[in-house]
């Protein structure tokens, strides 16, 4: 299909269109061997390398895997030591009590002494385990400062990035890209990459999703249709671009759980050239096609699902991505903001910018809530008495960004998390104004 060239941060960017295809790029001429995948002189004095993104024996529509051409092979590195945990953390999430109480964050501050990526994680909440191939974590990242000399790959789970504030650039083995508020972008499992942030002096700020189940995929579209939703041609996915860098870097991974660093003596993204379906790739959340109600009621959220992870169990997502765009509401004789409900799942939301149609007060842009399986939610009491007695002629909602990790797993808090200053103590009296 071509290049899509892209200008933003401060260079020039260009992406390959469409989701789940095979792509094969190369930053040098000539670096991809032709009709073959590994030849006894692969050639530029490159190394063949695979990179399996699932088993050898998945069925062909879920097989992944590229070929990467790199200067050295990724096997010439020192062993990993363990490293400090910070306040990242991975399942099994036992190290504090679950409740069936809903919980709600203020924006977690941006560091204020230098900090970048891994140095300003902090884990909110997950459930699974990350051996067990099953479940998820959310974490917070902020950074005031890019990586320099340093990377970081997991093999854990694959990892969404919803940038909150500031624009992130994601330097990784397969090429760069750039993803910044209202954009999302997703690094596979094992895919080493550097963090740049381009945020200004006040850093950057978002949410991150560690997807230790399957990788996630484009819903089935069912009675809708092939039109609608998120479309595959809006996927977009880096051409390579060879990092040719001497000197001391460090790689830190995750594994089961831990962070472990190795010294390497040059760049690990000093890929040439690759080709395969197992790459990062973005996505602009304003390209999604919203489906509504045109008669009475609304209907369920599901609707807005992006990506989805599936479980294994029909229907029932390990993972499911939501998002609640800029939408018209036309429904008659209907109460229009999300009804009050329990639900079987679980369900995280967080807030990209403007204020969130089912809460009018007290849900912040950077902010965070929880709640769990059948814990009772919905509507505050000032956003149900203005909807309650709104004149129903189309209407609306703009200027706002908020979405969803929904999960058949419950979402158990981190022990730094229900510590946290930013954790509201009042988040109960939402409903308390009722008659």
């Amino acid at each position: 299909m071509g290049t899509v060239p892209i200008y933003l941060i401060d260079m020039p960017l260009r992406y390959q269109p469409g989701f789940g295809n095979a792509f094969a790029t190369e930053a040098v001429k000539g670096a991809l061997p032709v009709g073959q995948n590994s030849p006894q002189r692969p050639p530029k004095g490159l190394y063949a390398e695979v990179l399996s993104g699932s088993a050898f024996t998945a069925p062909r529509a879920e097989n992944l895997s590229s070929w990467l051409y790199r200067r050295r092979p990724s096997a010439m590195h020192a062993p990993f030591r363990r490293m400090a945990q910070g306040l990242v953390r991975s399942g099994p999430f036992d190290e504090a009590e679950a409740s069936p109480n809903r919980l709600r964050w203020d924006p977690l501050p941006i560091p204020s002494k230098p900090a970048d990526f891994i140095d300003g994680l902090v884990t909110i909440a997950g459930s699974g385990d990350p051996a067990a191939q099953a479940g998820l974590a959310v974490h917070v990242y902020r950074a005031n400062r890019s990586m320099q000399d340093r990377y970081f790959t997991n093999a854990d789970g694959e990892l969404m990035f919803v940038p909150q504030q500031g624009a992130l650039l994601l330097a990784t083995e397969l090429g760069r890209l750039e993803a910044k508020p209202g954009e999302i972008a997703v690094v596979p499992r094992g895919v080493k990459f550097r963090v740049e942030v381009g945020g200004g002096p006040e850093g950057v700020r978002g949410y991150l999703c560690e997807n230790y189940g399957a990788p996630f995929r484009l819903p089935e579209l069912g009675p809708i249709g092939s039109q609608g939703l998120a479309q595959k041609r809006d996927f977009l996915y880096p051409v390579a671009a060879v990092e040719e860098k001497r000197g001391r870097c460090e790689v830190v991974a995750k594994f089961l759980g831990g962070l472990w660093t190795t010294e390497l003596g040059h760049s690990p993204l000093d890929v040439a050239a690759w080709h395969g379906n197992y790459a990062p790739y973005k996505y602009e959340l304003a390209r999604f096609m919203a489906i509504n109600t045109v008669s009475v009621d609304h209907p369920d959220p599901s609707i807005f699902t992006v990506l989805t992870s599936p479980s294994g169990a029909p229907g029932v997502a390990n993972c499911d991505f939501v998002i609640f765009p800029p939408r018209w509401q036309v429904a008659e004789r209907t109460f229009r903001p999300p009804w009050f409900h329990r639900n079987a799942m679980s369900e995280l939301m967080g807030l990209v910018h403007g204020v969130y149609d089912g809460k009018a007060e007290g849900f912040l842009p950077g902010g965070i809530s929880i709640h769990n399986c059948m814990s009772a939610h919905g509507p505050d009491a000032a956003t149900y008495a203005r909807a309650f007695g709104a004149e129903l002629k189309p209407q609306r909602i703009d200027g706002t960004l908020a979405f969803m990790w929904e999960s058949r797993y419950v979402f158990r808090p981190t022990r730094a998390a229900l510590a946290a200053k930013e954790l509201q103590k009042d988040y109960d009296k939402a409903w308390s104004g009722f008659k």
